[in-house]
Order: C-alpha cells, then sequence, then structure tokens
C-alpha cells in the first residue's frame, strides 16, 4: 500500500512538472534563425563565419528556453523576411512574411514576434494606422501589415501570451509603430537596446543581452 502511494505522488508530480513546461514559438527573421532548426527551405543567417554564434546554444532563445525551462515548440524564422509584403529592392515579399507563416507555429504557451528590421533595412512604406478590413495592397504596408499580422495571431492561438521583440538601432516610425499597434492589440512589447551585433547581427553578447533583457521583461 505504502508503495502504491508513492508511485502515486511521483506520478502527480510528473504530470504536474509536465503540465508546467511552457512551449514556445519563434515567428522571425535571420536573428531568430539557426540553421537544422528552422525549415529546411527557410534562408538562416546562423552559423556565419562573419558572426561569432556558431552553436544554437547561444541563440536568444535557445538561452531564454534553457533559463526558464521552457521548450522549443517551432521556430519559423525565415532570414531576410519583412512583416508587411514590400521587401528589398520594392520587390512582393508577401509569399514568405510573417502574415504567410502564421500557421506554422504549432501549439505555443508563448510565442516572439521578433521582426521589423528588414522593414527597416528595405525602406518598406510605413503606411497609415489600420485596424480592420485589411487587403493584400494594405499590407504591403508596414502598418496596416503589423495590425494584421497581431490580430491574425491572438486569434489563431487566443490561448497564447504574445510578446513583441523591437530590435535596437531601428527608424523612429518603424519604433512608434511598434508602440501605437502593440498598445491597441494589448501586446507587450520589448524594446531592446545596446545589443552587440557582427556583421549587423547580434553577436554572442548581443544573444545574452537580448535573453537577459526578456527575462527582466517577462515576469
Amino acid at each position: 500500500m505504502k508503495r502504491f502511494f508513492i508511485l502515486t505522488l511521483m506520478a502527480v508530480a510528473m504530470i504536474a512538472v509536465s503540465a508546467q513546461t511552457k512551449k514556445v514559438s519563434i515567428l522571425g527573421d535571420s536573428y531568430s534563425t539557426f540553421k537544422g532548426v528552422i525549415p529546411a527551405n527557410y534562408s538562416s543567417f546562423y552559423p556565419n563565419d562573419r558572426n561569432d554564434v556558431v552553436e544554437v546554444e547561444q541563440t536568444w532563445w535557445s538561452l531564454f528556453i534553457k533559463a526558464k525551462d521552457y521548450q522549443l515548440e517551432k521556430n519559423d524564422s525565415w532570414g531576410g523576411t519583412t512583416i508587411c509584403g514590400t521587401g528589398y529592392g520594392g520587390m512582393d515579399f508577401s509569399r514568405n512574411n510573417f502574415i504567410a507563416r502564421v500557421d506554422s507555429l504549432g501549439n505555443p504557451d508563448i510565442i516572439f514576434v521578433f521582426g521589423g528590421t528588414n522593414d527597416a533595412w528595405a525602406k518598406a512604406p510605413i503606411g497609415e494606422y489600420q485596424y480592420s478590413d485589411w487587403t493584400k495592397d494594405d499590407c504591403k504596408n508596414f502598418r496596416p501589415a503589423l495590425a494584421c499580422l497581431l490580430d491574425m495571431l491572438q486569434k489563431r492561438y487566443p490561448q497564447a501570451a504574445i510578446y513583441s521583440l523591437l530590435n535596437s538601432e531601428l527608424q523612429e516610425p518603424i519604433n512608434e509603430s511598434f508602440r501605437e499597434i502593440c498598445k491597441h492589440y494589448n501586446v507587450q512589447l520589448i524594446e531592446l537596446h545596446d545589443i552587440e551585433k557582427q556583421n549587423g547581427h547580434p553577436s554572442i553578447s548581443g544573444m545574452k543581452s537580448i535573453c537577459d533583457q526578456l527575462m527582466e521583461a517577462i515576469r
């Protein structure tokens, strides 16, 4: 009887631990890539001979997941992609932008959206604030596209906590758009700062700084 009681307690404890293990998905661009973790047909920046991040364990998201004892559900990060449908040289990026990949995140408890960098670097049109009735042409502009993205994520993953990460050193119209639209959807915006970069991308030190800032911001 005593042995049965102990085994029952162990089973309950294991179920409780399992229930507490949160699943994390990332919707991102090159800052969140790592070859072999993202889908094979996606473009990846990491590892790269012009950056000292050479192990997946050195990435910001891997550091965060390990520190919190969470598990990775899906990393859907594609290098060079924009949130909106306009990419470099004014090309139509609608096929693989963030909006197009909303359904690819599995069944997460936490979603990190880490984008906007390529929208800024590609000088994508900002557009006007718009919170409904988006068309494909509307979403070729950054503001309507970001609003559409957050709306879609909240409806597709109603039980998930969504966090938006904002890169440092972007243009103020992009920054202000993130602040306004995240506030509208009650999505926590984490504005990153002091991120060391090599070849425009977080280094080992930069990755650790991102993780530390997430740990501080998410209580």
